[in-house]
């Protein structure tokens, strides 16, 4: 039983939220309690300024419980709001702050029958009882139902604090009345109207604690599934991890969809033998500073990264998100590609570090984007002749001792979907036509985009 009720009113724990999540949530929570600082002070300047310009028909000792306890209040306020703002409160400043907060409410309404030279049972019709709610609602703000059931719990307690005073100091003079007309035009006691006064605020407190604990594990779980998406994204193309997470229904093996694309292979040359002569620490910082480079320019064109092949890159254009003009895209990354590649080994070679070159390939046609794998270990990638012909193209270029390839299909496909070549890049483009390529049983129409 304790099980159900702390999960249904005090909702999931955090625990199972990485760190800088949880400290992210704590973080909230602080702001939360200093605006609700502030709304007690709002509240208690609110009262002393009431009390001030209230009429009383007591005076001296008497009138001396409301500004004392406003006093207090105030200064426990104050020195709250202040705390808050230099350190983290901890739970038992809180559960103190919740008991002030009842107890100064409780201490106004006593003070009625004082004020008014009333008998105690005058204070039990005082509406000031329904900033009970307040004070209740206040603790809401920090999402944790732990302090509205205990807000709630001495809201209710208090007031059957107040009853009982008014019932043992006032026995066998007090007026007890079934009438709620005599009860409301006297000072008679009600005890039914006491009683769904102290049930209203327990039905409150425990609808809005659990409503809170609710929302909080909503809240959780949404944070814990944004966080899983933020990492999937990082394991997948942005695209992919878009497509798996606003999925209807769960993936099988052996969905896929026919896409006309573009295929853009890269790979850095030498990189076998060079990685064998480096230490690995080397080898990693090297493919990480050249895919940290090549990745975000595919990105801003439209492309999408299929995968890394060790020193290999394969991208597509058109297949996550069907593009219109995929081709043009392509090559206009390619164009980009290359000048940041050449950059790249420059700035490296001037370094006095290893500068391999980087090679790359492009080619089109029909493939198809497919979910592969056994239903435990999925993957979404790109199957189809254009993908493998990619890879063949790029390996050419060791051949040939040239940087940047394409079919010539594709470099027309390009121009008739717009791509316009700059003057300097059209320059080194050079035509290849019935060339032979090792493993391709063909002969193909290629082009020489950069030497």
């Amino acid at each position: 039983m304790w099980r159900w009720l702390n999960g249904f009113f005090i909702g999931p724990s955090e625990s199972d939220l990485p760190e800088r999540l949880r400290e992210a949530i704590r973080n909230q929570q602080d702001r939360s309690e200093r605006i609700t600082g502030w709304i007690q002070l709002t509240v208690v300047l609110l009262w002393a300024f009431l009390w001030a310009i209230s009429p009383r028909m007591a005076s001296g000792m008497e009138s001396l419980p409301v500004p004392i306890a406003l006093l207090i209040y105030f200064v426990l306020t104050v020195v709250r709001i202040v705390w808050s703002y230099r350190a983290r409160l901890p739970d038992w400043s809180l559960a103190i702050s919740v008991v002030c907060d009842m107890a100064l409410l409780m201490t106004v309404i006593w003070s009625f029958h004082l004020t008014y030279n009333q008998p105690p049972s005058f204070f039990l019709k005082a509406p000031t009882l329904l900033y009970v709610f307040i004070f209740i609602a206040l603790r809401s703000l920090r999402f944790d139902s732990r302090f509205v059931l205990l807000s709630g719990g001495m809201a209710a307690l208090g007031w059957a604090v107040m009853v009982a005073y008014v019932v043992i100091l006032e026995a066998g003079t007090m007026p007890v009345t079934r009438d709620y007309v005599v009860y409301m035009t006297s000072n008679s006691l009600l005890f039914g109207a006491e009683f769904d006064k102290i049930i209203t605020i327990i039905i409150f407190t425990l609808v809005l604690a659990a409503a809170l604990a609710r929302a909080k594990a909503l809240l959780l779980r949404s944070v814990s599934e944004e966080q899983k998406a933020r990492a999937l994204s990082r394991f997948f193309d942005q695209g992919v991890a878009e497509r798996i997470k606003s999925a209807e229904s769960d993936f099988r093996s052996g969905q896929g969809e026919l896409r006309d694309a573009t295929i853009l292979s890269l790979d850095l040359r030498g990189f076998t033998p060079l990685a064998s002569s480096l230490r690995p620490e080397e080898t990693v910082q090297l493919l990480s500073d050249y895919q940290s480079l090549m990745v975000p320019i595919i990105r801003a064109h439209g492309g999408a990264v299929d995968k890394f092949l060790g020193d290999g890159i394969l991208a597509s254009f058109g297949v996550v998100e069907e593009r219109e003009n995929y081709a043009a895209d392509a090559m206009t990354a390619l164009q980009a590609v290359m000048a940041a590649a050449a950059a790249w080994e420059e700035e490296r070679s001037r370094n006095g570090m290893v500068a391999p070159r980087v090679n790359a390939a492009l080619t089109s046609g029909r493939v198809l984007f497919a979910v592969i794998g056994e239903n435990e270990r999925l993957e979404y990638t790109v199957i189809g002749e254009a993908v493998n012909l990619a890879a063949k193209v790029e390996k050419f270029n060791k051949t040939l001792k040239t940087r940047a390839l394409a079919d010539a299909r594709t470099c027309a496909l390009a121009e008739r979907q717009g791509y316009v070549a700059p003057a300097a890049w059209a320059k080194t483009w050079r035509a290849l036509p019935n060339t032979s390529l090792p493993e391709v049983g063909e002969r193909l129409d290629l082009v020489v985009l950069t030497e």
